[in-house]
C-alpha cells in the first residue's frame, strides 16, 4: 500500500541566484603548493592498482569482482547507517528473503546496490560517471529498485515526511548537519557546472580530482535522498574508468572502516576559505586538498590490502585448509582439494579434464563437481563450460580474512 504524504505537496524552491564561485575550488590546480604531494599519491596509487590487476588472471579477477561487489554494498550501506550481514546479501541475490519487515527491506536494499554497481562495472557509465545524466541514472537504478519504506526522507529542518521520487533532482530546501546546500533551484546550475569541471579532464587529473568531485557532489545535495550512496558509486565509477580497477577493490571498505575521518573531512571541506593562504575560491582549499590525500591514500591502503588478501600461495592454503576440514566433516566427498588445487593452478578447468584429476569414473567425477558448485565454490557459464573458481561471501571469513568485520 503506498503511504500517502504527511504534508501537501510542495511548492518547489526557486533559484535564489547562488553564484557558482561558492562551489570553488573544484579542482586542485596546477600552483597550489598541496599539488606535488598529491600528484605523487596519484602515481603511487595508479601503479599499484594496475600491478594487482595485472597480477590476477581472468578467471580470478571474475569471481573477485564478483565478491566485492557484496562488499562495496555492505560498507556504502553501512555508512549510511544500514547494517545488513554479508550472508544475508548473499542471500538475497539467491532470491531467500528474511520474514522480518526490516530486514527484507535491507536485504533488498542491498540488491538495488549489488544491481547498480553490476552496471557499472559492465560499462553502463562509461564517459558519464559526472554528467547530470549520469548521475540521475545512478539515482534511479538505485531507488527504483528499493521497498517503498525505504524510498521516504524526513525532512531535519521540519520533521516532515517526503517521498524520493528515484532519478529527480530535489525540489526543495534542505538542511544536512551543519551545512545548508544550495537552494532547489540553483541545482541544475551546479550540476551543469560540475559536468563541464570534471568530466573533460585528463586520466591524472581524473584520479586526483575524484575527492574533489564527491565532496562537491555532495555539497550541492542534489537528491531529496540517496547522495551518499550515488557519491560512492560515482567515484567507483570514476575510478574503475582511470585506473582500469576491474572492480577488484573498494574505496567504500577503506572509508567506512574509518568513517569518522570521512565524515570529519567532509563537513571540514564545507567550510569557507581561512585566510590568504587557503587557496581563492570561496571554500577551503587546504580542506580538500586534506581531502584528496586522505582519499588516494585510503585508496592505496584497499589496494595493498587486497594484494595481500589474494597472495597465491595464501590463498591457496586457506582453501586447501578448509577442503580437508570438510571433507573430513563428509560435508564434501574425497579428492574435491584436488579439484580446487587444479582450478587455482589453470585458472579454469575443462570438464573433461576432471575424471583424470580425482582419478575415477565419470559418475564420481560429476559426483564431486555437484557438491563443490552446491557450496557455491565452484561455478561455470554453462553446463558444460570450464569450470573456474567462485568467492562465496559465507566463506569469506574463512577464505579471505578481513574482508567482512567478524560477526
Amino acid at each position: 500500500m503506498v503511504k500517502e504524504p504527511d504534508i501537501e505537496t510542495d511548492i518547489s524552491v526557486p533559484d535564489r541566484g547562488e553564484p557558482l564561485y561558492r562551489m570553488e575550488p573544484l579542482l586542485i590546480g596546477e600552483t597550489s603548493r598541496h599539488r606535488p604531494a598529491l600528484t605523487d599519491l596519484v602515481v603511487e596509487l595508479a601503479a599499484s592498482a594496475a600491478g594487482f590487476r595485472n597480477s590476477l588472471p581472468n578467471g580470478i579477477r571474475e569471481a573477485l569482482a564478483d565478491l566485492v561487489r557484496s562488499m562495496n554494498c555492505y560498507y556504502s550501506n553501512l555508512i549510511e547507517g544500514h547494517d545488513t550481514h554479508p550472508i544475508d546479501i548473499e542471500r538475497a541475490l539467491n532470491n531467500d528473503y528474511s520474514t522480518d519487515t526490516r530486514k527484507r527491506d535491507l536485504q533488498l536494499e542491498a540488491r538495488a546496490h549489488i544491481a547498480v554497481q553490476q552496471w557499472i562495472d559492465d560499462g553502463g557509465l562509461r564517459g558519464r560517471a559526472t554528467s547530470r545524466d549520469g548521475l540521475l541514472e545512478i539515482h534511479r537504478r538505485f531507488c527504483e529498485l528499493l521497498p517503498e519504506d525505504l524510498l521516504w526522507a524526513t525532512g531535519r529542518d521540519d520533521g516532515a515526511r517526503r517521498r524520493v521520487v528515484p532519478g529527480e533532482l530535489r525540489d526543495r530546501d534542505v538542511v544536512v548537519g551543519r551545512h545548508i546546500p544550495i537552494s532547489a533551484g540553483a541545482v541544475p546550475r551546479f550540476l551543469a557546472k560540475f559536468e563541464q569541471t570534471y568530466g573533460g579532464l585528463g586520466i591524472s587529473d581524473a584520479i586526483l580530482s575524484t575527492a574533489a568531485a564527491h565532496h562537491r557532489l555532495l555539497w550541492v545535495h542534489p537528491f531529496l535522498d540517496g547522495n551518499g550512496r550515488v557519491a560512492r558509486l560515482m567515484s567507483h565509477a570514476m575510478l574503475m574508468e582511470t585506473l582500469d580497477t576491474g572492480g577488484i577493490w573498494s574505496i567504500s571498505r577503506g572509508l567506512a572502516r574509518t568513517e569518522s575521518q570521512y565524515k570529519g573531512h567532509l563537513a571540514a571541506c564545507d567550510l569557507s576559505r581561512r585566510n590568504d593562504l587557503d587557496g581563492r575560491g570561496s571554500l577551503s582549499e587546504e580542506s580538500l586538498a586534506e581531502f584528496t590525500r586522505y582519499f588516494l591514500e585510503t585508496c592505496i591502503d584497499q589496494v595493498k590490502f587486497m594484494g595481500e588478501l589474494v597472495q597465491p600461495d595464501r590463498l591457496r592454503a586457506r582453501i586447501l585448509l578448509w577442503v580437508e576440514e570438510e571433507i573430513r566433516l563428509g560435508k564434501l566427498p574425497p579428492k574435491s582439494g584436488a579439484i580446487l588445487e587444479a582450478v587455482l593452478y589453470r585458472r579454469t578447468l575443462p570438464r573433461g579434464d576432471i575424471a583424470g584429476i580425482v582419478d575415477t569414473g565419470e559418475r564420481q567425477a560429476r559426483r564431486v563437481v555437484s557438491s563443490l558448485t552446491d557450496r557455491g565454490v565452484l561455478s561455470a557459464s554453462s553446463q558444460r563450460a570450464p569450470l573456474f573458481l567462485a568467492f562465496p561471501t559465507n566463506l569469506a571469513s574463512r577464505w579471505m580474512p578481513g574482508l567482512f568485520p567478524d560477526k
